[in-house]
């Protein structure tokens, strides 16, 4: 971990492109209200197969054209290289110079997987075509990736993504900081020094975090997951219990040296907004 210590410490927020009108109302005042805490960076997501391309952009010059620093997430699967030629000339054109490069997942239904496999090379394929104009951000399992067979391969995987140019990288989200103290570890073992940002998910509402845990491989401990349980549909000791178990996940990473936090909002500012208050952030 000693080479996180001594990194300037960079808090970023990440959305999802709303899909209806009163939805892009409520994100809009959701990243209104977060900018208010100075952010280094938003993020933006970008749906399976490159579905929510528009909306990403859209999103992304909105958030910038309010003045603060904004960051489009790429993914690769069941993409050309072609339509990812145009996705990447057409942020370089806008001046943005930041994007999260992920393999992504392949929309429902789809067997075929693109010119592309992994996100390694996409993040060559963005140097080749704009050289160090972008930061690019990648992705990192502190939990193992859930398709990986074997840690080493998924550290492996992760290499390659940071011997491709990547520049940073954001984890999965997680409840046990042991397992990013030991992914750190390891990762700084193979003499790679880039900063690991942990990502965080507040808990708000038990069945949509279990499900999403189960897609992604994010494992929910079993104490938490039995007082979540617990509580059955008392949301208000749901919300309270998580603010508690997320604060204090995220106050031993950041004493324990993390160079930061990033904050995966569900595009709602309340959780993560006290998370931070409660920090001293």
């Amino acid at each position: 971990m000693e080479s996180q210590r001594h990194r300037k410490r960079l808090y970023s927020f990440e959305f999802y492109p709303p899909k209806a009108p009163e939805g892009v109302e409520k994100l809009r005042a959701t990243w209104r209200q977060l900018g208010q805490l100075n952010p280094a960076f938003f993020s933006v997501t970008y749906g399976a197969g490159g579905s929510t391309r528009e909306g990403t952009l859209s999103t992304v010059l909105e958030i910038r054209d309010a003045g603060y620093h904004a960051a489009p997430h790429v993914s690769c699967i069941a993409s050309s290289r072609e339509s990812l030629r145009e996705v990447i000339a057409q942020y370089k054109d806008h001046g943005i110079r930041h994007i999260v490069a992920l393999r992504g997942d392949l929309p429902s239904g789809l067997a075929m997987s693109g010119e592309f496999r992994y996100a390694s090379e996409l993040v060559r394929f963005i140097r080749e075509e704009t050289g160090d104009w972008f930061q690019i951000e990648v992705a990192c399992y502190p939990e193992c990736h859930p398709q990986a067979r074997k840690p080493q391969h998924d550290l492996a995987a992760f290499k390659a993504k940071i011997d491709a140019g990547a520049n940073a990288a954001i984890t999965q989200y997680f409840y046990n900081a042991d397992a990013y103290f030991h992914f750190v570890d390891a990762v700084e073992a193979m003499g790679i020094d880039v900063p690991i940002v942990p990502g965080v998910m507040p808990i708000n509402n038990f069945s949509q975090l279990a499900r999403f845990s189960d897609m992604c491989g994010a494992e929910i401990p079993r104490w938490i997951r039995t007082k979540l349980e617990g509580f059955g549909d008392d949301t208000a000791s749901i919300k309270a219990f998580g603010l508690d178990v997320v604060t204090e996940l995220c106050d031993r990473l950041l004493q324990g040296g993390a160079p930061g936090l990033h904050f995966y909002t569900m595009n709602m500012a309340g959780p993560s907004s006290t998370i931070w208050q409660r920090l001293g952030l």
